[in-house]
């Protein structure tokens, strides 16, 4: 198979092969190929994908209501009493909610539909490559490079919107890689199509690949430029419909009959696209659900919170350094050499090229929506780049394409020699970052791009007719062990990834990483585990859930605290302020109606004993009283109206107040 990857292109020089959109019947090995490829991709993503239990419990907790209710379900709503929704648009939820009422919800029906996205996306580029350079050879090893990237090895296995993002954006780039074919406006219709439930996936960042394929389309359709332009208008009004109507429904669905829609500061759909999830990110006025805000009057010790409060700097570097590092730029720095040769390799060709526009179809994409990841100014999750795997996979595997046509010239030799070595080079530079993993790897890797590399340049030398024909066959033999070396880094950290358990917010790619020890590590745990919710699972406070007959078993500050609380207890739970507490709801009053409805029985709040030491000299502020606990709560007008009108009773750090009428 590693042969077929490369050797299925047809030979000849780039003038004499400018690319073409029919294909011939496949044959037998590259039907196995492919079969062996996507089987392959689903047994590795499927095995043992309940390690990760409930993954991130913010979203188990929306797929476990909408197993239980169907407007829950159709809102991604948190809560089965559809209180609030959840701060993402709901098709990721329809998908793993629906799994829930079909099969019962548990770990395997919430994360086996993730993982067969991946199966898609996978196919799904393999398609794209295939159709627009005509080499089945390319479309595998597009496949291969995605399903072999670490943070694709770890996200198609979680629960967040990203996967059926991802696999949205690789549908519309294969549908306007089709579209492209022939000026299909029924294609590019469907392309928008897909963009349009990318957004109702995870909002602007499924719209993040528009400007590449709308300019791709505007540049290489073999059409006039008047066709090109109504095209794009139709694909923007199918795009419009296909988000629109529910949009529309948010607007007319009475908002006392429906959830609040989280992220949004008046309740509306468009509120939260504009800012909490939108132009919130990239101005940095968007909180962080993790981070911790100690009361006036304390301050901890510097750098102890920082893996809550701290995102990352903005900067071309984010991509390429930290755990962004690990999960997505392996193949980055390739990619963007690809994309330069490919559109140097082409110049002068028509207009209409298909592989150059294969290559402007994937290249764009990983430059404009990693310059986008990169300006970002707040809540840079580093599993984000997932939307950047199928671009870097699908340009590199157009640039090894494009260089195997011209491999009996000096530009295909020395072009594949510079990918190859930038592969190599580059997985040596990330492995060296966690380098008591298998240092032998990054060695191996390294010689063996660098021998490949310097083989490629030796075959461009002008020799004797017999010297050709020995170059002629080691380049062959060079450019699959290059660029089979150059994926090896992806591929071992991809299958490091696999077997380890995933949970909470932001989970990391690779092997197990040592426990950390030491007093500012259990800080950060304690803290991590308060962010989670775990701190609220007590077996005595789930069963106290479990016995409530209310609308809402409880109510407590914090979505991801709500969803741990419904997870373990299957009962209800009001998240107050929603997924970072900065949700204005419910007010006072709002609260107050509830209680007085009886449809909420218990309030719960945590309760910290902050160290003396932490206390600020000379500046009381609102600081508690060293010898009592700081109750954590984003809002303490609540909080104080519980505390003067019910009495609390404590299991572990966490005040109960029971809201039920008590008899006289």
């Amino acid at each position: 198979m590693a042969a077929t990857l490369i050797a299925t292109a047809p030979t000849g020089s780039v003038a004499s092969s400018p690319g073409s959109t029919t294909l011939p019947p496949a044959r037998p090995v590259e039907r196995l190929g492919l079969a062996v490829l996507l089987l392959g991709t689903a047994i590795t993503y499927l095995w043992h994908i309940t390690v990760n239990g409930m993954a991130n419990n913010y979203y188990a907790g929306a797929a476990w209501s909408g197993a239980q209710n169907w407007k829950a379900l159709l809102f991604g709503s948190l809560d089965p009493g559809n209180f609030i929704t959840v701060d993402k648009p709901p098709v990721s939820q329809w998908i793993m909610g629906l799994s829930g009422q079909l099969f019962g919800f548990s770990s395997a029906s919430m994360l086996v539909p993730q993982a067969l996205m991946a199966v898609g996306a996978v196919a799904l580029l393999h398609a794209a490559v295939t159709r627009a350079t005509g080499s089945r050879g390319a479309g595998l090893l597009a496949g291969l490079a995605l399903a072999a990237t670490p943070v694709a090895a770890m996200m198609f296995r979680f629960n967040h919107p990203d996967a059926v993002l991802v696999l949205l954006m690789t549908a519309s780039a294969y549908c306007t890689i089709r579209a492209l074919e022939r000026a299909n406006g029924r294609w590019l219709m469907l392309a928008g199509v897909a963009l349009g439930f990318a957004f109702l996936a995870k909002l602007l960042e499924g719209l993040m690949v528009l400007p590449a394929l709308a300019l791709t389309y505007l540049i290489v359709a073999p059409t006039s430029l008047r066709n090109r332009l109504w095209h794009l208008v139709g694909g923007a009004s199918a795009l419009i419909v296909s988000a629109g109507w529910y949009v529309l429904l948010t607007a007319v669905w009475p908002p006392s009959s429906r959830p609040y829609l989280a992220g949004s500061s008046d309740n509306t759909f468009m509120d939260s696209v504009l800012g909490f999830n939108g132009f919130g990110r990239f101005l940095g006025h968007t909180p962080s659900a993790g981070r911790i805000d100690l009361p006036s009057g304390y301050q901890a010790p510097p750098g102890l919170l920082q893996s809550f409060n701290d995102f990352g700097s903005p900067g071309l570097g984010r991509l390429f350094t930290g755990e962004s590092g690990f999960e997505i730029s392996w193949l980055v720095p390739a990619a963007l050499l690809a994309f330069v040769l490919v559109l140097a390799s082409r110049w002068g060709l028509p207009r209409t090229d298909p592989i150059r526009g294969a290559a402007l179809v994937f290249g764009l994409w990983l430059i404009i929506v990693g310059g986008a990841f990169s300006a970002m100014g707040a809540i840079e999750h580093s599993y984000y780049t997932l939307a950047l795997a199928p671009a870097a996979a699908g340009t590199v595997a157009v640039g090894v394409h494009e260089l195997w046509l011209r491999r009996e010239e000096a530009f295909g030799k020395l072009g594949a020699a510079a990918l190859v070595l930038t592969m190599g080079v580059w997985a040596f530079v990330v492995l060296q970052r966690n380098s008591d993993w298998m240092p032998w790897l990054r060695w191996t890797i390294a010689a063996t791009a660098v021998v490949a590399a310097f083989g490629l340049v030796i075959t461009a030398i002008p020799a004797t007719a017999a010297w050709r024909t020995v170059c002629a066959r080691a380049t062959t033999v060079l450019v699959v062990i290059g660029v089979l070396a150059g994926l090896g880094g992806s591929t071992a950290y991809a299958a490091a990834t696999l077997p380890q358990a995933h949970g909470g917010r932001s989970p990391v790619v690779g092997p197990a990483k040592p426990v950390e020890t030491g007093i500012a590590a259990l800080i950060r745990r304690q803290t991590q585990n308060f962010a989670d919710g775990g701190a609220f699972t007590n077996p005595q406070l789930v069963t106290m859930l479990m016995n409530t007959t209310t609308t809402w078993s409880a109510a407590v500050d914090r979505g991801s605290i709500a969803a741990a609380l419904e997870l373990a207890s299957r009962t209800p739970v009001i998240a107050i302020g929603g997924f970072a507490t900065q949700d204005p709801v419910p007010t006072l009053e709002q609260f107050q109606e509830i209680v007085a409805r009886h449809q909420l029985t218990y309030y719960l709040v945590q309760e910290m004993q902050l160290p003396a030491s932490w206390r600020v000299p000379g500046q009381p502020g609102t600081a508690p009283p060293s010898d009592k606990p700081w109750q954590v709560t984003g809002k303490p007008e609540i909080a104080d109206w519980v505390s003067h009108h019910y009495t609390a009773t404590r299991i572990g750090n966490i005040a109960v107040y029971d809201l039920r009428p008590q008899p006289n």
